[in-house]
């Protein structure tokens, strides 16, 4: 790490504060301390940084179990935004591979602390961490890893390749337009489920088959599928039995109802042809750089639906909780 021309920075920062656990108004503007660098860690002056479902589900604390990670009755970390990008100002000792000025994006919800929601945010040079793509804006380079990330983990899981056919419910979202992007890319067939309105986005980003959910129950159909990707969690093993192929996998991003999507996975193991995967991501720093690969080669492109101010942080969550976005939603930071 070079430490050339390191700039001045300020002892407090401008980050958007939740202190209890509950709607978006419980999220205040605030000035708090710039965070301290660690001898592995960059301090980033971030640019960019998304809400997604992540940031929603611990700012109300829900699914419960989150709690027993971010604090059972009030959060221990008060700023949110798990991914983010910007520009590198300082580093620790041990920080290797960036330099002051170098562009970079990442994700983490390793220590659950995030902090994207912030004029400044620390990184560990080990975490999802990697540089932005010459073409990429820091608006466009925020929302690339999150709904990715995960899209990527079931992709894995399922063991997706050219010869399957894949069904894709609430492609539009992050995770299902990442993974529509990137199953492509697999070369495999992708039967895409998203709203009339985005029919037409769904196949410029390469769907074979796009299904209108507002016009055809997608779990009537008569074809029958290798996997069928629940990216938004509207439907039940159950539900999804009737469109997979003997021996097909039925994946799902939620618990689902009670429960059962865990409990299914581990009975699927011993009963039935029919598989349910309900793997657990982790954060590994090289899916940072795969993710950057296939952006740089052209075969993956978050979508952005709105940018919002980090003063306006509230109107965003909003939209977010409406379900409604379609891939990303994002918070932009000035610093003047």
């Amino acid at each position: 790490m070079k430490n050339d021309a390191k700039p001045e920075l300020p002892t407090h920062m401008k980050a958007a504060i939740y202190k209890h656990y509950g709607s978006p108004d419980k999220i205040s503007i605030e000035q708090v301390p710039v965070p301290t660098v660690t001898p592995a860690d960059v301090l980033i002056r971030v640019h960019a940084s998304t809400v997604n479902r992540t940031d929603c589900g611990f700012l109300r604390g829900k699914p419960y179990i989150v709690r027993l990670f971010s604090g059972l009755l009030k959060p221990k970390s008060t700023i949110l935004g798990c991914e983010f990008a910007g520009e590198v100002v300082d580093a620790g000792s041990k920080a290797h591979d960036y330099n002051i000025g170098d562009r970079v994006f990442g994700f983490k919800d390793d220590d659950f602390g995030f902090g994207g929601h912030a004029e400044y945010t620390t990184m560990s040079t080990t975490g999802m961490l990697t540089h932005i793509p010459s073409h990429l804006s820091f608006a466009q380079a925020a929302p690339a890893l999150e709904g990715a990330h995960y899209a990527l983990h079931y992709i894995r899981a399922a063991n997706i390749a050219a010869k399957h056919s894949v069904l894709i419910n609430g492609a539009s979202g992050a995770i299902g337009s990442a993974a529509l992007q990137i199953i492509k890319h697999a070369g495999a067939h992708v039967t895409a489920v998203c709203s009339t309105a985005n029919i037409e986005q769904m196949k410029a980003l390469g769907a074979d088959v796009v299904i209108d959910y507002q016009k055809q129950d997608f779990t009537q159909l008569d074809q029958r599928f290798d996997v069928v990707f629940d990216s938004v969690g509207k439907s039940t093993f159950g539900q999804c039995k009737g469109i997979m192929k003997p021996r097909g996998v039925y994946m799902s991003t939620e618990l689902g109802p009670y429960w059962q999507n865990p409990f299914l996975a581990l009975l699927s193991r011993f009963y039935g042809t029919q598989r349910v995967l309900f793997p657990m991501p982790d954060t590994v720093a090289a899916d940072a750089t795969f993710l950057r690969k296939l952006i740089e080669a052209g075969a993956y492109q978050p979508l952005v639906d709105r940018v919002y101010p980090l003063d306006d942080i509230v109107s965003a969550y909003e939209f977010v909780e409406t379900g409604m976005k379609v891939g990303n939603v994002v918070i932009k930071l000035s610093h003047s």
